[in-house]
């Protein structure tokens, strides 16, 4: 039986809980658990959690417990929570004229038990809202949280198509975030239109964390970027490696541009005709 699993919540918050009660959990299931003020539904998104993860979330003490399995009470609870959220969202809104500083409104969200409210927000740079979350708080007579996203989480939480016609991956099957990093994009010769490989959210895509791992490993036997080598009479320059075809591109010092075979660009190596 299950021990330990990842949950999601409708907030977007995910975390590692106990299953202290031996339910049988599968994913997708919705539970109740304890959290921070009271008890909220959430998602199994997660079955298999390696022991370095959950060591150091009990270091932290950050891991909880499950209670039940949600049952149709809970969710007709869920369908009240939803209409309260909505009269919410306008109440905010309408609070928020009488301060000085400006946010968008993107979503709000109670805590099934009513015990806690987040506003999730965009603006720009950081703004200094504590007499608001009092005033707020003595309105709605409950714990307030003010969520300032990022473009990633207002992706995930307005969904849309993709570049390849698809829905976000965060949309649909991705449940946490990937770092992406600017020297993924390098080393699946993809920095030459930023553009091109940046989401709706304004970041690097998603995807290309997935296929990275390849990339590194078929790296191995390529030359580095910049390489240069002696080929028909002339100094060129290795300027992208084609890992799927084995094949090398190199550009002289007057652009001139040549494609060889990976294996050919070996042997003028192993002959000594070329130069880091």
């Amino acid at each position: 039986m299950l021990e330990f699993v990842e949950l999601l919540f409708r907030s977007e918050r995910t975390g590692f809980y106990s299953n202290s009660k031996q339910l049988a959990l599968e994913p997708d299931m919705y539970v109740i658990a304890k959290v921070e003020r009271g008890e909220d539904i959430g998602q199994v998104i997660n079955c298999s959690i390696s022991n370095e993860d959950l060591d150091t979330k009990m270091d932290k003490g950050d891991i909880s417990k499950i209670t039940r399995i949600a049952t149709e009470e809970d969710f007709k609870q869920l369908e009240l929570v939803k209409k309260k959220e909505k009269e919410a969202h306008a109440k905010f809104l309408e609070l928020v004229k009488k301060h000085p500083f400006e946010m968008k409104l993107l979503d709000t969200a109670y805590q099934l038990d009513g015990n806690k409210l987040t506003f999730f927000f965009s603006a720009d740079g950081r703004i200094d809202f504590r007499e608001f979350v009092r005033e707020l708080a003595t309105e709605f007579k409950t714990r307030i949280e003010l969520h300032q996203t990022s473009g990633r989480e207002d992706a995930r939480r307005y969904g849309g198509l993709g570049i390849c016609g698809k829905n976000y991956c965060c949309c649909s099957f991705l449940k946490k975030f990937n770092q992406v990093t600017i020297q993924m994009a390098k080393d699946q010769n993809l920095l030459s239109n930023l553009s091109k490989i940046s989401g709706p959210c304004g970041r690097l895509l998603c995807c290309l964390h997935y296929e990275e791992d390849f990339y590194l490993q078929q790296s191995e036997g390529f030359p580095n970027i910049e390489e240069m080598i002696e080929y028909k009479g002339k100094k060129m320059f290795v300027i992208k490696n084609d890992y799927y075809n084995n094949k090398v591109n190199l550009i002289s010092e007057d652009e001139e541009r040549e494609t060889i075979t990976l294996e050919e660009f070996k042997k003028l190596k192993k002959n000594g005709r070329s130069h880091p």
